[in-house]
């Protein structure tokens, strides 16, 4: 199965740090950050997964949870949280996904079923596709999906300003332009009239006929 923008996101039960979660009710009437990681015990997925716990109040201040997952059993996750806090000074609250037998990995297209059915004998390099960012909406569907190679650490902050377009165009008939950021201008989508749009923003500027840009609208 593939997995695009808008899909739903694919429910499941699994055990955690936290212990058994059902995906779908997990989430509730928030948002979601899923993030993946090929194996337990690696470099940049340690400095990751701490940087995330650093950052746990950002995303809650967006009403986002954030869960991480790793293709080995939680047994691994519980030994591996002393490490993180020890290499980023961060202590990892949020609850991750134990992954032995694939199964999330393979419903999130991120593993081919060919894969087998288990953690044990992997190797980081047989797992590196495991390494995407998933945010899921209130409404369950698929929002973003970002993946990186092993060798790149990812960006936190952007995914944290994604959710604030996310959400900020869900509620205005608005897009955000490259490198936007929280109080800078946005752009008015097409199938808002000129007359509409007065009503809805006051003024704005056209660039072109097709780009018309207005102050951010407040929450």
């Amino acid at each position: 199965m593939s997995l695009r923008i808008n899909d739903v996101a694919p429910d499941f039960t699994a055990e955690t740090t936290q212990g058994p979660i059902h995906f779908h009710d997990w989430i509730g009437s928030g948002y979601a950050v899923l993030f993946s990681h090929p194996k337990d015990f690696t470099p940049v997925c340690t400095t990751e997964l701490g940087t995330m716990a650093g950052l746990e109040d950002e995303f809650a201040r967006r009403n986002a949870k954030i869960i991480g997952i790793s293709v080995d059993p939680v047994e691994s996750h519980n030994k591996w949280k002393a490490d993180i806090a020890k290499a980023t000074g961060h202590e990892v609250h949020y609850p991750m996904i134990g992954d032995r037998d694939l199964k999330v990995a393979k419903l999130y297209d991120m593993l081919p079923a060919a894969a087998g059915d288990t953690s044990e004998g992997r190797t980081p390099a047989d797992n590196q596709t495991v390494r995407s960012v998933f945010v899921v909406g209130p409404d369950k569907k698929v929002k973003l999906i970002l993946t990186y190679p092993m060798s790149t650490g990812r960006n936190f902050a952007e995914i944290l300003r994604a959710i604030d377009s996310i959400q900020l165009t869900a509620k205005h008939q608005v897009a955000t332009p490259a490198d936007w950021k929280q109080g800078d201008d946005v752009i008015i989508m097409a199938s808002v009239s000129d007359e509409d749009a007065k009503k809805r923003f006051g003024s704005y500027e056209s660039i072109l006929p097709y780009i018309r840009k207005t102050k951010q609208p407040s929450a």
